[in-house]
């Protein structure tokens, strides 16, 4: 979008200006008329022109959804609503996008439709269940689901990431610091040493030799770091490295806890939220499994449907697939057995996001001190390798 200035005049032939966002000069020159405005000059307003694209959050979809279902439950119409939202939105990029999926409805398409162009913000499952929605008409009550699903979703998400960013932060800290003492501490100390014209203690020498080192090929240890990062990514675009880590993810003994934990409460969440409204269970495999965020689950995922597809139930592939815990795949049995598998799924969810708690505070119980012992041993290593000599010439004097 482009901010565009105009000047022209409305239907009472009074002379009107102002500011208005529009794809081109064209779109804008139609938003004008619609308006029954005149123009007689258009031009860019480069004071304005946006330089980035503002990053649409979870939030933005929360409270979007939320109000969309408040608005639908009130009796508006969906342009109505959309109208409405698209003017208040405070992302200016999810405004954009909310006014050309309203233009998308306008034209005949469905909502579910036009929201499915816009992939990149709605995924497969938001698009599924609208789509349920309207099939159903029970748009509002699927988008109040919506919500619900979207908001503990982002719970979860920010548990796994803060768990994750905190030996993270740790790390990069005590890169940072050895970084520094490196390079300005440990040549501060050997230049001192070297006017004594005494031997240093060995694990001074190692020191000192070290920091010599480290600061001669600094710009090549930058260059390999960065190039290991590049090549990783570029490595993980490939379905056979992705898989290859995501089971060694599982299998790791510190984070593959936490990593099936989620992937169980994301499953049976998203899963229940799916039938619960009305979507196929086969439907609702697929949609799943693309979100399931592990190659090796997802995968399972995809096994499962294919079964049920050809016409076995789902707790027996559940258990040759081996992606899930027992008591898991037993309670799914119950549900399926009973016809109430949206309903045991939700108890699953349930109980799985306070494990996914559980698990969050024994991760950043265990790697706190981990972590401290390593800075300290570092910084202590450091400090005993630079006074040993000092101690020593203070001996001498003595």
């Amino acid at each position: 979008m482009t901010y565009y200035k105009y000047k022209g005049t409305n239907k009472k032939g009074e002379i009107v200006k102002g500011l208005l966002e529009a794809d081109d000069e064209k779109s804008a020159q139609q938003a004008l008329y619609a308006q029954n405005i005149k123009a007689d000059e258009i031009k860019k307003d480069w004071t304005r022109i946006e330089l980035g694209a503002q990053k649409i959050t979870s939030k933005d979809m929360v409270v979007f959804t939320r109000q969309f279902s408040t608005m639908i439950s009130a009796g508006l119409s969906i342009i109505q609503s959309l109208d409405i939202l698209g003017a208040n939105a405070e992302n200016p990029s999810f405004r954009r996008v909310i006014r050309k999926i309203k233009q998308a409805v306008e034209e005949g398409k469905s909502l579910s439709d036009a929201l499915r162009e816009h992939n990149n913000v709605f995924d497969n499952l938001y698009v599924n269940l609208v789509a349920a929605g309207e099939v159903g008409g029970i748009l509002d009550t699927i988008l109040d689901r919506l919500a619900a699903f979207l908001e503990k979703n982002d719970k979860i998400v920010k548990k796994i990431k803060g768990a994750l960013s905190y030996p993270i932060i740790i790390m990069v800290v005590v890169v940072g610091l050895i970084s520094v003492m490196m390079v300005f501490v440990i040549p501060t100390f050997a230049a001192m040493f070297q006017g004594q014209g005494k031997d240093l203690p060995g694990i001074t020498k190692m020191i000192v030799d070290i920091s010599d080192w480290f600061r001669a090929n600094i710009i090549i240890m930058g260059i390999i770091a960065a190039g290991i990062i590049i090549g990783f990514k570029i490595l993980m675009k490939n379905p056979q490295a992705q898989y290859t880590f995501d089971k060694v993810a599982l299998a790791s003994p510190v984070f593959g806890d936490l990593i099936k934990k989620t992937a169980v409460a994301r499953f049976t969440r998203t899963l229940g939220t799916l039938l619960s409204s009305g979507v196929p269970l086969v439907d609702g495999l697929l949609v799943v499994s693309s979100t399931a965020g592990n190659q090796v689950i997802e995968n399972g995922i995809k096994y499962v449907r294919d079964r049920v597809i050809e016409g076995q139930d789902m707790t027996t592939p559940l258990v040759a697939a081996k992606i899930f815990p027992q008591m898991v795949v037993s309670m799914i049995g119950v549900g399926e057995a009973t016809g109430a598998m949206d309903t045991m799924l939700a108890k699953i969810a349930d109980f799985y996001d306070d494990e996914v708690d559980v698990a969050v505070g024994n991760l950043t119980a265990m790697l706190e001190p981990i972590m401290m012992v390593i800075i300290g041993g570092v910084v202590g290593t450091v400090m005993v390798a630079m006074y040993l000599p000092m101690f020593k010439m203070g001996e001498a004097v003595g």
